[in-house]
């Protein structure tokens, strides 16, 4: 069983000194450390206690060094709030347990340290001062131990009520894809690049193929350490150290993370529900420059306030947008610490909701936060998140992909809370993306009425153009979203698709009687040319005579005879009546009929069809296209 323990408290109040009495190493690694006496940097030891395995995470407790003890703080299980039992609670022994707080850090131990510098009176004030710190906090009901790294008073009780603590803690399932924030770098000889950091989730197997991000440079694990021993597997929540290949150690920095290729993306913006210290100055503001602690990073950010006053009061909670000025690495349920710009105090904490956000106009705010607030109460609950996320991407759906980016769950989990819901009507698989349901039937309808408004507009028309359609009302859709669409509206009998032409099945064309005159005229006129029509023009301007029909308006009578078939299209403004064209194919056949080898030559055809050699080519052309010749040298085989 292995458990991540971290120290917090004021500077000098015994931290390292704890760690090094435990488990007999000195965290401080630091030449500076040494000289100075002071831990300016995080530091690392382990101990066993049974089958418990504790990894010790030292932070620094001087307020120049927050930075480095939020790094530490992230993956932390088991706090240890030390306090000097002859100073009691300092400055920085508050923010470090609003730290721990607000990072939601479950389970803790307060610690008195120095008990040995102290009478029995000044330890029972130090007990009260820190029982009245942690009141109504989650660290209310945890074992308060009184200790000295000197004479070891008090360290076997430390000991068993970490044990304790430990194998009470709830283990969170391991769903996420693999994530290691990194919170050290460094080089071996022989070994190269050697990164370490708590496993935030996954399992890094040797030779397994990774990402370094935000950068997105691929590594390969060449080794792993956990507990000091090289491993084939490290697993979530333990304390590893990763040998990898394919990077120079100088290109990797505290904050980045290494992770499951291809599936977390670097973002700028993330939605968050926030929640300002009761104690904070001022109210956290829209446009404020803050500093967000999130993993092992630290990056400046700015904050957009979603609510109409644009502010966040002290001690209250509301949802946020953060901005970050360079690229970071979240996932959701990932806490994170806001500190102010200058001076750099602690202000607020919070959790990341939708860590791939996209930025939101004040008009959206309301239904942003609605969504939020939906989506933190689904918590793990992965089918009603699917189902929030694809529903928040309302029509245009989102993919496998594009879910698995924003969840980080792991490949089988996303695809069992996809299958569930789609199994219970949910959502509607369009392609290679998923949508909602209701989203699927609302733009059904949409493309519904967008066939039936262009029928209103264009009656004469046979239907509107695949693409048209597309253009007009899903320009923005995925295709496999809008195909299928279609292929529903199609499969239940609402419309009709020739070719590339969609109209619904109900729909008729009806034409008054003058249209239908002007209609018989255009199509007598090339039954009665026979073989030899006019162009497309005259023909029109023939039809339309002195009625009050223009040109443009004949072009759509004559349009309906092309779509109904009655005309047929030779070429560019050949056009030929279908019943002439048939009569000319019966007697061709005839002919065929009439030789052995079914060949005719040009100048035959012309003398069949008595046409010139004008209309004869591209007559035989067309009888090519459509199988009913095929040439052969210099003539035509009748097929």
């Amino acid at each position: 069983m292995d458990t991540i323990v971290g120290t917090a408290g004021h500077i000098d109040h015994g931290k390292t000194a704890l760690v090094k009495a435990l488990t007999g190493v000195d965290a401080d690694r630091l030449p500076e450390e040494k000289r100075r006496g002071i831990t300016v940097d995080l530091g690392f030891a382990e101990m066993s206690v049974g089958d418990v395995h504790f990894g010790f995470v030292d932070v620094p407790g001087h307020e120049r060094f927050v930075k480095n003890m939020l790094a530490g703080a992230s993956g932390i299980d088991i706090v240890l709030l030390v306090i000097a039992a002859d100073e009691g609670v300092m400055p920085q022994t508050r923010e470090h347990f609003d730290i721990c707080r607000l990072l939601d850090i479950k389970a803790g131990i307060v610690v008195l340290t120095k008990s040995d510098l102290v009478d029995p009176e000044t330890l029972e004030l130090a007990k009260l001062d820190a029982a009245e710190l942690v009141a109504d906090s989650f660290l209310q009901a945890a074992p308060l131990i009184a200790v000295s790294s000197i004479t070891n008073e008090g360290l076997p009780d430390l000991r068993d009520a970490l044990v304790a603590e430990a194998r009470s803690l709830a283990r969170a399932e391991n769903e996420r894809v693999i994530r290691l924030p990194i919170d050290r770098s460094f080089s071996m000889r022989g070994f190269g690049a050697v990164v370490t950091g708590t496993l935030a989730s996954g399992e890094i197997n040797e030779s397994d193929e990774l990402e370094l991000l935000p950068s997105g440079e691929k590594v390969r694990v060449r080794g792993l350490q956990t507990h000091g021993k090289p491993v084939k597997t490290a697993l979530a929540g333990q304390r590893v150290a990763v040998n990898v290949a394919g990077i120079d150690h100088s290109k990797i920095t505290r904050g980045m993370v290494l992770a499951e290729p291809n599936i977390l993306k670097p973002t700028q913006i993330i939605d968050a529900e926030i929640e300002v210290l009761s104690d904070a100055a001022r109210p956290l503001r829209t446009r404020q420059r803050v500093r967000v602690a999130l993993g092992t990073s630290e990056t400046l950010a700015r904050i957009q306030v979603l609510n109409s006053s644009a502010e966040i009061a002290a001690g209250e909670k509301d949802f946020i947008q953060v901005r970050f000025e360079t690229p970071v690495v979240a996932v959701p349920g990932e806490r994170f610490i806001i500190r102010s710009y200058s001076p750099q105090t602690t202000i607020a904490g919070g959790v990341v909701i939708d860590a791939l956000a996209a930025k939101h106009r004040r008009k959206e705010f309301a239904r942003a936060s609605r969504n939020l607030r939906n989506l933190l109460s689904a918590g793990n609950e992965h089918i009603a998140t699917v189902r929030l996320l694809i529903d928040a991407a309302e029509t245009a759906g989102s993919s496998f992909a594009e879910l698995q980016s924003r969840t980080a769950l792991k490949s089988d989990i996303l695809k069992s809370a996809i299958e569930e819901n789609t199994k219970n009507g949910s959502l509607v698989v369009a392609g290679e993306v998923f949508v909602t349901a209701d989203s699927f039937k609302a733009l059904t309808k949409s493309v519904e009425a967008a066939i039936a408004d262009f029928h209103k507009k264009e009656p004469l028309a046979k239907g509107i153009s695949r693409e048209a359609l597309r253009e007009k009302i899903a320009a923005y859709l995925p295709l496999d979203v809008f195909n299928a669409v279609i292929t529903g509206l199609h499969s239940s009998c609402t419309v009709v698709i020739d070719k590339d032409t969609i109209r619904l099945a109900a729909h008729k064309t009806e034409l008054s009687d003058e249209e239908a005159a002007l209609s018989g005229k255009i199509l007598a006129s090339y039954i009665d040319a026979r073989l030899e029509p006019s162009r497309l023009d005259e023909v029109l301007d023939q039809a339309i005579g002195s009625t009050r029909f223009s040109r443009t308006d004949a072009r759509k009578f004559f349009q309906l005879h092309l779509d109904s078939g009655d005309i047929v299209k030779l070429a560019d403004d050949f056009y030929f009546s279908k019943s002439e064209i048939d009569k000319l194919v019966s007697r061709l056949r005839q002919f065929a009929d009439t030789t052995d080898a079914r060949l005719i030559d040009v100048a035959k055809f012309k003398e069949l069809a008595g046409v010139s050699r004008k209309y004869a080519i591209p007559l035989l052309e067309y009888f090519d296209r459509e199988r009913i010749t095929r040439r052969a040298a210099d003539k035509r085989l009748i097929l």
